[in-house]
């Protein structure tokens, strides 16, 4: 059995991030749980579905990857309005898609408790953007909780489990990318029992918000929050140590990066820390009570300044005098690293030698700034962009699709692993805003411009979000072509099953749905499905889908290749180049850049090791000067 099913406590495992908040949820007795995978809250989810598969007696809660986070966060709120512990989780950007109901889940709240888990990405490390999930909790009202690192996150999440039921509203948890991923020795306690059946109570005049209903659930939702913002005060999240006149205020992991630099600095008897583990809604009074007996306070947090906002509204409320300094309003350098010189940014994630810096800067602290280690005389490291895998489908499919229109079409793309089609030598990727907005926007585009536009989605996003903007395509008779790149997998978050995988080859139980059949059904006339790596009928079929006049499809269906290794693993020989047939044209390299391949002497090669015998480069090389390795 997996220890994370272990059925008793006593004992300490180390732990990710995200371990952990399985591990909290299972003793919290987790009953149902849903969401849409996306870095770095990933692991969350593929734990509570491997161990699912794995010991199906043992786990017992219920567990399904939604289609997105909107419905993920609606099915959920089902069973929690039922009476069921309920765990929903997504990234920060999912909390986006899943703003609608979660608004007006605010309103209705629970049977039981609902734990929300909302990952932010600072630095942006597998992202499009770098918000901040905390508005969230402000905007909606709802209670938020901010674990500086597993051990927290494990005990907040049984935390947030029961307030959650004893408020009857859901319950935000904000993690960041370094508490997500990072690992910690987390002591186990005796998983509850969780209740796993229950029946659904009708009470219209609360769960049908009609406006006359919301008019009252809004002012139930303020008396939740003065509830709530009583366990802000008094619970055991918020709290102070250290003493002197100067003061921090800090919350999530930076808080760990201020304990580090008060030891660096031997500072420790000087400067006194409120640490914010609820934050929202957040302990006003306990905030004032630490402005009054300090000089100075630096606040120390990731992304938007909410804290130092409230903390400045505070004093000026209660009169306070003290000097309270945090962000700065310059932009700051293109680097993760790199602070303004006095004050942290708005941008990035922080680092403990940052916030060593601001914080002796601040207080006049002494402080000697290291010296890196110099990389003088050492040879530059080569570079490594990110790249589409050797013998991956999509690099076919740009090919095939550029072979067709060159650079004379626009390309709007979508949230995958062929967003790297944006790197050259494809260079084939225009515009992209989020998940499913290659189709929408190709309307625009083509309705404003007459430009042929032929955009992609993968087959995960195109069920996550690209079906409405399909249909409303159809309807108001858009002319563009949509390549959908089916790999059978969601491979940019770890390989989940979406609708539209082949539920056999992974031995799920649930049911896959035809993705060209869901096409045709939404009205689409001309609909085609290739093999990428069938180079001469790919391009012949996409021309023909680019030449008609409306909404054409085409898709592109070839495994993931590391997705296959598991799932129909295939022996194909490795290809190698001839050099007595090689002319040096160089078109396997200038046009698809695959990374098997490299040049020596002006001549391309092909690394054995990691050629996996795709057939793309063999296919274009006009001398046939690529053969498979011979046994």
């Amino acid at each position: 059995m997996d220890k994370l099913l272990t059925p008793s406590g006593g004992k300490s495992h180390l732990l990710l991030g995200n371990e952990a908040i399985v591990r909290g949820a299972l003793e919290a007795g987790l009953a149902f749980a849903t969401c849409y995978p996306g870095t770095p809250s990933s692991e969350v989810p593929d734990t509570l579905y491997r161990l699912k598969k794995q010991s199906p007696e043992a786990a017992k809660y219920y567990f399904e990857y939604s289609t997105n986070e909107k419905v993920a966060l609606e099915c959920a709120s089902g069973a929690a309005a039922a009476g069921l512990r309920t765990l929903c989780t997504m990234k920060h950007v999912g909390l986006n898609v899943a703003a609608d109901p979660l608004m007006t889940l605010a309103y209705v709240g629970t049977q039981a408790g609902m734990v929300v888990l909302a990952a932010d990405d600072p630095s942006m490390f597998s992202s499009q953007n770098e918000q901040d999930s905390r508005y969230y909790a402000r905007l909606s009202g709802l209670p938020m909780f901010e674990p500086a690192d597993p051990v927290e996150a494990k005990e907040m999440v049984k935390f947030a489990f029961d307030l959650s039921e004893e408020l009857e509203t859901p319950v935000l948890l904000r993690t960041t990318t370094r508490v997500n991923h990072a690992r910690e020795a987390v002591p186990f306690a005796k998983p509850k029992t969780p209740k796993l059946q229950s029946k659904f109570k009708k009470d219209p005049m609360r769960f049908v918000t009609v406006p006359a209903v919301s008019r009252k659930l809004h002012l139930r939702l303020m008396q939740i929050y003065d509830k709530a913002q009583a366990v802000s005060e008094k619970g055991p999240w918020n709290t102070v140590s250290g003493r002197g006149k100067l003061g921090v205020i800090t919350s999530g992991v930076a808080a760990h990066y201020v304990s580090d630099a008060l030891d660096d600095l031997g500072a420790k008897t000087k400067v006194k820390v409120l640490k914010i583990g609820m934050s929202w809604p957040l302990p006003e009074k306990k905030i004032a009570n630490f402005l009054k007996t300090a000089d100075k306070v630096l606040v120390v947090e990731e992304l938007e300044p909410l804290l130092e906002n409230a903390c400045r509204a505070i004093a000026q409320r209660d009169k306070i005098k003290v000097e309270i300094v945090g962000k700065s309003d310059k932009v700051p350098a293109q680097s993760v690293d790199v602070a303004a010189p006095d004050f942290f940014s708005r941008a990035f994630e922080y680092n403990p030698r940052l916030v060593r810096q601001v914080l002796a800067k601040t207080f006049g602290f002494k402080y000697k700034n290291t010296t890196p280690v110099s990389p003088k005389g050492l040879p530059a490291l080569p570079g490594r962009p990110p790249n589409l895998c050797a013998g991956c489908p999509h690099r076919a499919t740009y090919y095939a699709v550029k072979e067709v229109l060159g650079q004379d079409a626009v390309y709007p793309t979508d949230i995958g692993c062929y967003t790297l089609g944006l790197l050259p030598p494809i260079s084939m990727a225009d515009f992209l805003i989020c998940m499913g907005s290659s189709v929408s926007s190709s309307g625009g585009i083509s309705r404003a411009t007459g430009q042929k536009v032929v955009s992609f989605i993968g087959d995960s996003t195109f069920f996550h979000s690209g079906l409405t903007g399909l249909a409303n395509a159809v309807h108001n008779n858009h002319n563009f072509t949509l390549v959908i790149l089916d790999n059978g997998t969601t491979a940019m978050t770890g390989h989940q099953p979406h609708p539209g995988v082949d539920t056999e080859k992974i031995g799920d139980s649930t049911t896959h749905i035809d993705i060209e059949g869901v096409v045709r059904g939404l009205g689409v006339q001309h609909v085609t499905t290739i093999k990428p790596l069938k180079t001469k009928s790919s391009i012949a079929a996409i021309k023909e889908a680019v030449e008609f006049q409306g909404v054409s499809v085409v898709i592109s269906k070839e495994l993931c290749p590391l997705y296959a290794r598991r799932v129909a693993p295939k022996t194909r020989k490795p290809f190698q180049v001839s050099e007595a047939k090689c002319k040096g044209h160089l078109d396997c390299i200038k046009k698809v850049a695959c990374p098997a391949m490299f040049l020596e002497n002006g001549k391309a090669k092909i690394n054995s090791l990691q050629c996996i015998g795709c057939a793309l480069c063999a296919q274009i090389c006009p001398e046939n000067a690529i053969l498979p390795v011979k046994a």
